[in-house]
């Protein structure tokens, strides 16, 4: 059986994250957005918070697997992207804002759970 590309796993990826955070009370704001400094995979609004989220998502856990992948440099790039955003988009600007992670792991998730980071790190 054909597996399936990486970039539709990663869209099968971001889709259930997407889902998820909208159960838990999370409303999507923009969706893979881009700009000259990257992308921004989902941002949210949880209650009056604009939330970052990167959605991670590797097939195994070497070298520190989906969450582990969020490195320096690629945090980084998400605060540059969040701060564009919020220049592009200034009705946010006010808003507090925080960067979560959203981690899944193994073909079709494996059946493991989501991982979800809230404030998964500092800028």
């Amino acid at each position: 059986m054909p597996s399936a590309s990486p970039s539709c796993a990663g869209q099968a990826a971001e889709d259930q994250a997407l889902a998820f955070l909208q159960g838990q009370g999370l409303q999507p704001l923009a969706r893979n957005w881009r700009c000259k400094g990257g992308e921004l995979d989902l941002v949210m609004l949880d209650a009056d918070t604009v939330v970052f989220v990167e959605v991670r998502y590797r097939w195994h856990a070497q070298f520190g697997g989906a969450l582990g992948s969020v490195d320096g440099r690629k945090q980084q790039r998400l605060v540059l992207a969040a701060n564009l955003f919020l220049q592009h988009e200034p009705r946010w600007a006010d808003h507090p804002c925080r960067f979560d992670v959203v981690a899944l792991q193994g073909q079709g998730h494996a059946g493991q759970p989501l991982q979800w980071l809230k404030n998964a790190f500092e800028c």
